[in-house]
Order: structure tokens, then sequence, then C-alpha cells
């Protein structure tokens, strides 16, 4: 079955212990309720760079990467429905970008 990424853009750290705790409970349960499409859980990603022919600038550009994520599903289709229940989406404080992971 293939394999897609999820890369998450957006959201933010949370401000407090306590709120980082509610945080995590959210994304185990909607982790959780992927059962066997869950293949690798990911997690998030700190500050980035951007390698290009012109050189190395810091920030990640214009959208940058805040974590990942890797299922299983039938489909690019069923993998963006699972994507639909991600914390970020749900709480409109980012975005899920989802590509398949091609096998070379």
């Amino acid at each position: 079955m293939p394999q897609f990424i999820f890369a998450y853009h957006g959201g933010k750290k949370p401000d407090t212990p306590e709120e980082g705790a509610k945080v995590m409970d959210v994304w185990k349960s909607w982790m959780a309720s992927m059962g066997d499409a869950l293949i690798v859980p990911g997690a998030p990603v700190g500050m980035s760079k951007t390698v290009s022919a012109d050189g190395i600038t810091d920030g990640g550009g214009s959208n940058p990467l805040s974590g990942y994520t890797v299922v299983e599903a039938a489909d690019i289709a069923a993998a963006s429905e699972l994507a639909k229940g991600c914390p970020m989406v749900a709480e409109a404080s980012g975005s899920v970008e989802v590509a398949e992971i091609l096998e070379m």
C-alpha cells in the first residue's frame, strides 16, 4: 500500500507546560484514530535553513515546515481524508501538505 508524508506548516509552540500537555493529548488522540495507517508518528521540527544555488538562507521561506508524519493509505484522496483530522487543520492554526512517497 502506498505511503504518504504529511508535511505540517504553521501552528505555534504552546505558551505553558499545561497548554503543551493539552496539545499533546489532542495530537495523540488524532494519531490513535488513524490506527494501522500511522506508519511514522513523526515530530515537530525546529527552525530551518533553505539551501539553493543562490546560497543558504534562514527561516524556511514563506511557509516553513513545522513537522511531519508518514501514513499508509489506498491513495492520495484517502490520505487527504486522514489529514483533515489533524489538530492543526481542525484548529485552523496551520495546514497539512499531503504527498505520496514514491518508491525508487
